[in-house]
């Protein structure tokens, strides 16, 4: 062996989440550059890095060598033992050879499906089950064999590992915790059961031997650690000791928890995300003694390991990493088999569905250029092995639509597929709209296909149940996925850990930039100067962070927290399982990749991650749950309720002038991927009406095209207010249909198949390399482009600049396949809307009903549209919102207190008979379930006995006497009793309950429904006070999704939902909701020398004018207010509009047409209050009085400022 060689073998990577920092691509260079030939991965308990690992190692030109640090119980795995009998040693196994990769896999989730209690346990019997091809060593301090040695050192500050893991040690909320020995004030074990203070080394030696009885003499090692702890190296002779006696070889780790040693801070912060302490607190119960647990060099290691006295403790990694031969293999195809009828296999069945299915799309006779792409695509299908595919999609949805479960139109790219689409996979013609197959299935490139699909989210589990059912529960499994420490995030948990007030955190994190479209900046790009060559939105954040960069160059602890930040940003924080995802294998999973269960009750999940499963071969697919789904199929529900007919959706015609009418408008709240402010304002200024242009909003609504302007190039180039230029004369044919701009990446595709003379496949793949904008590969594609080009007949130059042309668009572009079958469930919802407004308000409060903030903004919109929403009704209502008349009402699953039994048993009693007549008619037919006190409280405060004519405080006050009367009768009757001297004992005679009509005053009862139903119905405390409101503020809650960030503001509304949260000066911050009509935001108040001014007015449904500075993160919106005021409001009694008047010739027409909607909407409001209109030029001002009088409210006040804007009502 090497004398100076080494191979780390015990390094725990971010995936020991909360407790590893080692990012493995930073793992595996640094030990390249330190000569290193292999490098090991040993996480706590799980396998999730393994891939990750093996991918980057292979690639870099080392050994990846796969292991674990387990959990193993000296009892039985399926014992649940309590208090401090729950042990829990570690121990290292690693994977030698490619059985030892496949039991390891079996091991880490047996440990978790059978073993799992706080940690995922393997016992004994597992070990010996599956040792075969596996090397085990002893392990750290909390190894059986050094506990036996050391039973005391988790008394030893700074102990990195103590002997043993009991339930009595407090456990971390978030990641492994490593080990109970790091838990400074943690509990040791029973006496008798290692005695505290003695070594046992006896009983070391007799484990150590066990050990060895299972895995071979060549197979079990003593693994020494020398991290400068006194534990450690007072068990080290005694561990050479019985490395001489039983003939096991030594093996030198530095249990690495970072790459570097510089590292060290970064990680300690970690720990105390961990634990929620902070760094310099004496009594944290997680502390690593020093700075060695980083990857040292080879020379480092022997120094602490010299040959003389440890023989072969370092020739032994050197030993190990030769004999580990596992390979992953990432060329199978792990496909289900699919049951075929008799007589057919997979392809010839997949044939039959196709052309039953083109008949079924095209007629009898599809044509030469159906048939012609079917058979291209099915060549394709055929040579890359995946009809079974095609099978297990084709029949998942089958099933749903045989079960009548709204599918989507389509997913992704595989809208692009005429396969697809004559299966019934997807909704769109991929010849009508130009969708190219090779986007979603190109042959040049050996991977899986990837359909994802939609389902009405009421029935996803529902497809998932079927899945499992056909192929078996073991072959299925959900997805794992990864939580990273975002920038913000980690800036704030760093000023936490470094004991500095959250102030100093929140105000450092807010100096990042805002996110764009969900993308959000990274602390790199805030402090690296991009190049000429980044992204716009990356140049945008990097200038937008000067204040971050200014407070990091001048102030001390801003370096201090902002250093600590970027050692934490983007390590993984926590594992969850995917939203959608779902993996189906041939075999039981078990035996493929390793899984996950985290208690009996829960979901199995794979380790790996979704990139990792596709690389392997399986079948990945996303199942989602998608809420407009469940809303177009309530809507259509509900108009078959009324008419009588099922509209058949897909029929609809994608030309209906009202709905694009109504798109212009910008009316598209409650509309599919359209109800965004700025979606709204893009609209107004496109002006949709073709279906082409609702696919191009669709793909414009992106960060990159949004930073290059694209979408109001598009929008004035389609209207006439910008002329249409193209790259190239040659691009007019493709770009045609989006005005000269390149939206779609299949555009860049059909550019370089029309002219570069490239196949389809090849076009997919330079499509993808202009993606990455890697220069080398982008050389070669010019070349073979230019070449193209001239092969064609052209000269060189022209090739060139066509090439450069493309290229500054085709970064940008978006996947035309995928924003066709969204704008399709776009048009579909905007149509209801139009057609079927009562309906589809209906269906969208029922599907958004317990997301309180979107219901109230739905509810809003229901005013804006005249739709009356009725409270709930024990004669009118359904479980969900209905119409009845052209109105709503509300639904009786939505009051709080009241589920879905005792609907039923109230819906039940109510239709087996006539309406009911009064609460005591209610009360005498509805069973006893429906009774319950808390229930019928709950009812009366929302309003539901409002139609029998009763006041809702009379009936609060007596319901529960005329409820026990009412059934004190009932059980008499039911006992049918007689007297002992014969006769039946006459039923009790009760006295009619009068119910006071005494009714709570307006606040009180607004604020009962409220509480009962989340949302304000039947009135709203600001009624008759808008516009006296608004004269104190500066813009409505709903508007300042429309201003950027930072912008100073005033907004007016009802407070609710305060809390309180005290500082270590004994100062108060507050947090609350400001409400007005249509919408709520988040207020922040800050301690202030005003704060004994400011606190009294802060109370629950007082009406507050806030001003202050709008954060924007993303969508959401809060207020850091800085001065706070209760205004003194009178009651409305006229209307003055305050109007600009068009500035430029071109603005004219748009002007025009305000007028006349705004002449349309004071006719639609007949009233008594007059209307003033103010027109302001500069400093010009002129006021008129109209001859409309209008009433006051809230779906006029909505309307106009729908029209012209949040500041129109003065």
């Amino acid at each position: 062996m090497s004398e100076k060689g080494f191979v780390h073998l015990h390094v725990h990577s971010e995936f020991s989440m909360l407790d590893g920092a080692a990012r493995i691509k930073d793992a595996v260079e640094t030990v390249i550059k330190q000569g290193q030939t292999a490098l090991g991965l040993t996480d706590h308990g799980v396998l999730y890095g393994a891939v990750d690992l093996y991918e980057t190692a292979t690639k870099a030109g080392i050994k990846p060598i796969l292991g674990v640090e387990g959990y193993l119980t000296p009892g039985s795995r399926f014992d649940r033992p309590t208090g401090r009998d729950n042990i829990r040693h570690h121990i290292t196994l690693l994977a030698e050879t490619q059985t030892g990769y496949s039991n390891l896999v079996k091991l880490v989730s047996r440990a978790f499906l059978e073993g799992y209690y706080y940690k995922p346990r393997m016992d004994i019997e597992l070990l010996a089950e599956y040792s075969e091809g596996l090397i085990a060593t002893s392990g750290c301090l909390s190894g059986h064999i050094p506990s036996l040695l050391a039973p005391d050192v988790a008394r030893e500050e700074g102990s990195p590992d103590g002997p043993i893991e009991t339930e009595a040690t407090p456990q971390p909320q978030n990641g492994d915790g490593f080990a109970a020995g790091l838990l400074l004030n943690s509990e040791v074990v029973p006496e008798d059961r290692y005695p505290i203070g003695r070594r046992d080394m006896e009983g070391a030696v007799e484990a150590a031997a066990g050990y060895q009885d299972i895995f071979g003499k060549d197979r079990f090692f003593i693994e020494l650690h020398n991290l400068g702890l006194p534990s450690q190296q007072r068990i080290l002779p005694d561990l050479v000791e019985i490395s001489k006696r039983i003939g096991a070889p030594l093996l030198a780790t530095n249990d690495t928890h970072y790459t570097r040693k510089d590292e060290a801070a970064a990680h300690d912060a970690l720990l105390c995300i961990q634990t929620g302490s902070t760094i310099d607190d004496p009594k944290r119960s997680l502390r690593f003694d020093g700075q060695e647990f980083y990857l040292k060099t080879p020379s480092q290691m022997r120094d602490l390991f010299p040959e003389n006295t440890y023989p072969g403790a370092c020739d032994n990694t050197l030993w190990i990493a030769e004999r580990a031969k596992v390979k992953i293999d990432f060329d199978k195809l792990l496909l289900p088999h699919f049951a075929v009828p008799d007589g057919y296999n997979a392809l010839s069945y997949l044939k039959e569905l196709i052309a039953e299915g083109a008949r079924m799309r095209y007629g009898e006779s599809p044509g030469p250029v159906v048939e012609e792409r079917i058979g291209h695509e099915l060549g394709i299908i055929e040579e890359m092995g995946f009809p079974d595919y095609f099978l297990i999609v084709w029949d998942l949805v089958r099933y749903a639509k045989s079960r009548r479960i709204r599918v989507g139109p389509g997913r992704g790219s595989a809208a692009g597929s005429i396969v697809a689409y004559t299966l019934g996979i997807t909704e769109l013609d991929p010849i009508e709209y130009g969708l190219i197959f090779e986007r979603f299935l190109n042959p040049g490139r050996r991977q899986m296909p990837d359909i994802d699909i939609d389902f009405d989210e009421r029935f996803r589990a529902d497809v998932i149940r079927y899945a499992a059912d056909k192929y078996g529960s073991d072959h299925l499994a959900q997805i794992v996925t990864f939580s990273t420490i975002k920038g913000k995030q980690a800036i704030r948990d760093s000023a936490r850990v470094l004991g500095f007030p959250y102030k100093t955190g929140d105000d450092l994190a807010k100096l990042m930039p805002d996110p764009v479209l969900g993308r959000e900046a990274s602390l790199d790009q805030c402090f690296d100067q991009p190049g000429p060559e980044t992204d716009q939105v990356i140049k945008d954040w990097y200038t937008n962070a000067a204040g971050l960069r200014e407070e990091y160059e001048t102030q001390p602890d801003a370096r201090r927290v902002v250093d600590t930040a970027r050692g934490l940003e983007g390590l993984r924080r926590q594992d969850s399982i995917h939203a959608a995802a779902v993996v189906i294998a041939p075999h039981p999973l078990v035996d493929l990749v390793p899984v996950q269960r985290k208690g009996e009750d829960a979901e199995v999940v794979t380790q790996y991650e979704m990139h990792a499963l596709e690389k392997l071969g399986l079948l990945k697919m996303d199942i989602l749950g998608l809420r407009t789904l469940s809303t177009i199929d309530r809507t259509l529900d509900l108009i078959r309720n009324r008419t009588g007919t099922r509209l058949e959706i897909e029929e609809i015609s994608l030309q209906d002038p009202e709905t694009y009418e109504m798109l212009c408008r910008g009316d598209t709240i409650g509309v599919f991927q359209l109800e965004g402010t700025a979606m709204r304002t893009l609209i107004r200024s496109l002006r949709p009406d073709r279906f082409e242009d609702l696919i191009a909003l669709v793909a414009l609504y992106r960060p990159g095209p949004m930073s290059n302007d694209w979408h109001n190039a598009y929008a004035h180039r389609k209207n006439g207010r910008s002329p249409i230029d193209f790259p190239h004369p040659a691009t007019q044919e493709v770009l045609g249909e989006t005005y000269g701009l390149m939206i779609y990446q299949e555009q860049v595709m059909q550019i370089a198949r029309d002219i570069a003379g490239y196949s389809m496949a090849d076009a997919d793949s330079l499509r993808k390399a202009m993606g990455k904008k890697i220069p080398d590969i982008m050389a070669k594609e010019r070349d073979k482009f230019v070449n193209g080009v001239v092969a064609g007949g052209n000269e060189e130059s022209f090739g060139g600049a066509l090439f450069d042309s493309i290229e500054g668009f085709a970064g940008y572009g978006f996947n035309k396949s995928h924003s066709a079958a969204y704008g399709l469930l776009a048009y579909q919802t905007a149509y209801l809307k139009r057609r079927y407004p009562s309906e589809y308000m209906a269906a969208l409060l029922t599907s958004s009903h317990r997301d309180k903030d979107r219901a109230r903004m739905y509810l809003g919109e229901c005013r804006l549209m005249g739709l009356e929403v009725k409270q709930p009704s024990v004669n009118l209502s359904e479980s969900e919102f209905t119409v009845r008349d052209g109105m709503i009402v509300f639904g009786l699953a939505g009051i709080r207190n009241v589920g879905t039994g005792v609907v039923e048993k109230i819906t039940e009693a109510r239709d087996s008979g006539p309406p009911f007549a009064d609460f005591q008619d209610f009360v005498n037919r509805v069973d006893s379930l429906a009774l319950n006190k808390r229930v019928v409280a709950s009812l009366i405060s929302a309003g539901a006995f409002d139609d029998l004519g009763h006041s809702r405080k009379g009936l609060n006050e007596v319901s529960d006497l005329i409820i026990e009367r009412t059934l004190a009768r009932r059980k008499h009757e039911g006992a049918g009793q007689f007297s002992f001297f014969g006769g039946e004992v006459e039923a009790p005679d009760f006295e009619a309950v009068t119910i006071p009509r005494e009714e709570w005053n307006r606040p009180a009862k607004l604020a009962r429904e409220k509480e009962m139903l989340g949302l304000y119905v039947t009135g709203h405390p600001l009624q008759d006070l808008e516009t006296a409101l608004a004269q104190h503020t500066t813009v409505t809650v709903t508007g300042l999704a429309e201003l950027d960030n930072g912008s100073r503001v005033t907004v007016g509304g009802i407070v609710r939902d305060i809390n309180r949260r005290y500082m270590n000066s004994g100062d108060s911050i507050f947090y609350f909701m400001i409400e007005d009509m249509e919408n709520a935001v988040e207020v922040v108040a800050f301690p202030s020398k005003h704060q004994g001014e400011v606190e009294p007015l802060i109370q629950d449904d007082a009406i507050l004018v806030v001003t202050g500075r709008l954060q924007k993160s993303g969508e959401e919106l809060k207020l850091r207010a800085n001065r706070i005021t209760r205004p003194k409001l009178l009651p409305d009694s006229e209307l003055t509009l305050r109007l600009e008047p068009f500035q430029a010739l071109e603005d004219m027409e748009s002007f025009a047409q305000s007028l006349k909607e705004l002449r349309e909407v004071l006719s639609n409001h007949p009233g008594s209050a007059p209307v003033y209109v103010q027109f302001e030029a500069g400093d010009l001002r002129k006021m008129y009085r109209l001859d409309d009088k209008v009433e006051l409210n809230t779906s006029l006040y909505a309307q106009l400022r729908g029209i012209f804007g949040e500041t129109v009502i003065v």
